[in-house]
Order: C-alpha cells, then sequence, then structure tokens
C-alpha cells in the first residue's frame, strides 16, 4: 500500500511530462507538415489529460483508495490512448506504441498481474479497433486517412503490436521483480547495520563499564588478600576468603575476556617464534596448575621453528584459550597434541587435536558465539577472542569434531598478513616521527 501511495503522485507527473512531449512533438511536427493530426481533437484530448491529471492529485489528497485510484487512472489512460490512435488513423497511425507506457506504468506501481492486465486490455482494444475500421464498422476519423489494406498486413500488424505488448510486460515484470527484491535487501541492510550501530554502541559502553568494574574489583580482592594473610582466621572464616579471592580471580579473567573481545589494545607489532610463544604458554599453565600430569601434551611445537610478524601478545591469548578449552574437554585427562606446520612460504597452519568428548552439530555451529559456554563455569569468550583475532589476521579455522571422539582445530594463517604488515609499516612511521 506505502508503495502505491507514493507512486500516484509519480504516476501523474510522469504522465505530465509524456503528453507535454506529444504537444511539443505535435506542434513541431505541424509546422512541417500539414497531415500529421486534426488539430482541433488531438488538443482536446490533451486538455482532457491535463483535466484529469488535476483530478487526479486532487483525488490523491482527499482519498485514501489508492490502488483505486492507480486501476482509474490506467484505465483511462489506455481510453485516451486509443481515442488517440484512433484520431490518428488506427492502423494506419503511429501513435499505437503508447500502450507501452501505460503497461509499464501499471507494472511499476501495481505489480505483475496488474501488468498482464492492462497489456490484455490494450491488445483488445487496439484489436477491436484495427478490426472495426478494417471491415468498416468503426468509420476512419478522416477520409483521407484510409487507405486499402490486406487481411494479411492488417493481422501482422495487429499481432505485432500484441507481441511488443506482452514482451514488454514481461521484461518490465522482471526489471520491477528484481528492483523490488533489491529495495527489500537495501532495507534488510539498513536494519541490519542499524542493529549493528546499536550494538557497537552498546559494547562500547560495555567496554567502559567493565574497565571501570575492573579498577575497584582489583583493589578488593587485594585487600582482601592481605586481610587473610594478617588476621587470625578459624577454618571457616579462611574458606570464604578463598571463595571470595577465587571469585575475584574469576570476575577478573572474564572482564579481561571480554575487553579482548571489545577493543584490540595496543597493536605492537614484531617478528617472533609462535613455537617459542607456545612454549611458554605452556609453562604458565603448568604453573597455575591446569595442566596437570593427567593430560598429556605432545607435537612439533617442541622442536620446531615458525617465524611469524604480528602481535606477540595476541597469540599467546590463542594458545591460552586454545589449550585451555582442550583441557576442559578431557575433564578425566586425555592426549593433547599441537602441531605448527608450514603449508607454504607464505602460509603456515596451527592444529589443536584433543581426545576429549567432542562437540554435536549444534555445539560446533555455536562454539564461537560470545558467552556461549559448553563447561560449566565457562565464560564463553576465549573462542569468541580467538576467532576475532585470526580474523585480524586474514586467517581462517576449520573445527572437526564428532561426540565422544575429541575435537581438532585447525587455524590457518598468512605468515605476513596484509593489514598486520600495514600496521607496523604505521607503527615504524610512528617511531620514526617521534624519533625525529
Amino acid at each position: 500500500m506505502k508503495t502505491v501511495k507514493s507512486s500516484i503522485q509519480s504516476l501523474v507527473l510522469s504522465r505530465l511530462i509524456i503528453v507535454t512531449t506529444l504537444v511539443v512533438a505535435a506542434v513541431v511536427i505541424q509546422w512541417s507538415t500539414v497531415s500529421f493530426l486534426p488539430l482541433g481533437p488531438f488538443y482536446s484530448l490533451i486538455i482532457g489529460s491535463y483535466v484529469l491529471s488535476i483530478f487526479y492529485l486532487l483525488l490523491y489528497r482527499w482519498d485514501s483508495h489508492y490502488r483505486f485510484q492507480a486501476y482509474l487512472q490506467i484505465h483511462f489512460d489506455l481510453l485516451l490512448i486509443t481515442a488517440l490512435v484512433y484520431i490518428s488513423g488506427g492502423i494506419n497511425g503511429n501513435l499505437h506504441f503508447l500502450y507501452v507506457f501505460v503497461i509499464v506504468a501499471a507494472s511499476l506501481v501495481l505489480g505483475r498481474r496488474a501488468a498482464y492486465l492492462t497489456a490484455s486490455l490494450a491488445a483488445i482494444l487496439f484489436g477491436v479497433l484495427a478490426d472495426g475500421m478494417y471491415y468498416g464498422l468503426i468509420p476512419y476519423f478522416r477520409e483521407d486517412q484510409f487507405r486499402e489494406l490486406s487481411i494479411g498486413l492488417v493481422l501482422y500488424t495487429i499481432f505485432l503490436a500484441w507481441g511488443v505488448f506482452f514482451v514488454i510486460t514481461f521484461l518490465v515484470n522482471h526489471l520491477a521483480s528484481s528492483l523490488r527484491k533489491a529495495r527489500e535487501a537495501l532495507a534488510v541492510a539498513e536494519r541490519e547495520l542499524e542493529i549493528k550501530e546499536r550494538q557497537a554502541a552498546a559494547g562500547r559502553m560495555s567496554a567502559l563499564i567493565a574497565h571501570e568494574i575492573r579498577n575497584p574489583l582489583a583493589a578488593i580482592s587485594g585487600s582482601v588478600q592481605v586481610l587473610k594473610n594478617e588476621l587470625s582466621l578459624n577454618p571457616e572464616q579462611s574458606r570464604l576468603m578463598n571463595i571470595v579471592l577465587s571469585e575475584s580471580r574469576r570476575v577478573s579473567e572474564s572482564i579481561d575476556q571480554f575487553l579482548n573481545l571489545a577493543s584490540p589494545g595496543k597493536d605492537v607489532f614484531m617478528t617472533f617464534d609462535l613455537a617459542e610463544m607456545l612454549r611458554e604458554t605452556l609453562t604458565m599453565l603448568k604453573m597455575s596448575g591446569e595442566l596437570n600430569g593427567r593430560t598429556a601434551v605432545k607435537g612439533n611445537f617442541e622442536t620446531t621453528k615458525a617465524d611469524f610478524y604480528g602481535n606477540p601478545g595476541q597469540f599467546k591469548q590463542v594458545f591460552w584459550n586454545l589449550t585451555r578449552n582442550a583441557l576442559h574437554a578431557m575433564p578425566e585427562g586425555g592426549e593433547l597434541s599441537i602441531n605448527i606446520v608450514r603449508e607454504a612460504k607464505d602460509r603456515l597452519s596451527l592444529c589443536f587435536a584433543d581426545t576429549g568428548k567432542g562437540m554435536t552439530a549444534e555445539e560446533q555451529a555455536r562454539m564461537f558465539e560470545p558467552f556461549y559456554s559448553r563447561f560449566e563455569g565457562g565464560q564463553g569468550l576465549g573462542l569468541a577472542v580467538v576467532q576475532k583475532i585470526v580474523d585480524d589476521y586474514e586467517g581462517k579455522i576449520r573445527v572437526f569434531s564428532k561426540e565422544h571422539q575429541g575435537t581438532e582445530i585447525l587455524i590457518t594463517l598468512p605468515v605476513r598478513p596484509d593489514k598486520a604488515r600495514e600496521k607496523g609499516r604505521t607503527a615504524g612511521r610512528e617511531r620514526e616521527w617521534k624519533r625525529s
């Protein structure tokens, strides 16, 4: 309904443009020849078209039945064009092409079905007029317009006009359908963009709030630690203090993960050894007690060397989150295989394969969603951070997993991605500028 309403004015304006063009063309032709059209009836029809256009505008303002108005205009246009074709000589004239404009208007304003109905009505009106004038049932508007025509030429002209009407209808309907789909896709894209802008604003606000929470939380945790060390506590009080400290650390880790997901932090790019960074990460996990003797870690990372250009801190996050995720998938212990393979001169792959409980298809589809976790007590941010970092380095993540058969996560990275290279050049220029 909204489309029809917005198209009514365009329909009236288009009609006025076409009619005015016909008037100008008729005047120019009339100056060069006296055998174009009878001036009186022609200008009467033109004036009638202008009057009807004014009536349509008034009706548009006062009445809300817009589809009815559109159909009314289409039908009167067909009658006016039929009258113009008649006074121009019928089948001997050359104005029956004007039917095409009405068919196009019907398709754009009212849709596919209305366009075919308009083409059919135009074909009927032109066919009845041509046959009636040929057989003498309808007299010629002027006697000098009469020309002896064969029935074959008459039928050829009629069928040719009909073919043009319906071919134009098909083509315009196809284009109009494509235009409507494009408009719908654009509207959907605009809505998605608006939603993403709101989400981005909410993310920035959430990051700000999380940052403001982190500092007082660290102060609270530090104060509780001091009190625990300095006060003489009974076993129950000590247990409560430990709960406060452990929950504070858990909340602090969640805030850190969220901030890593929400904001990239400082871009410190350099060439470093991925294998060495992985070994450091595994050492930290052993010292924290998460990587215990129940899980055997193997792979070529102990002996290989893999130079990479990027931010070492980001890949420490990647290794930390992937390893912890694998350990959580093997609560009773198991085997974790980590390999770094240079697939080509400019690409390498990281493979983390565990013998844990695996994942269902639904869990695989959601594993990188923020705040979705398969494990009790998980924040659901670690793998989301991993995906964000890999995307920033123009890499790809593939997951192969079956329930009760383990999981393999394969990350493919360019050795020196374009984004990292550009950031490195920018950082270098900034350092040179600071030195100068």
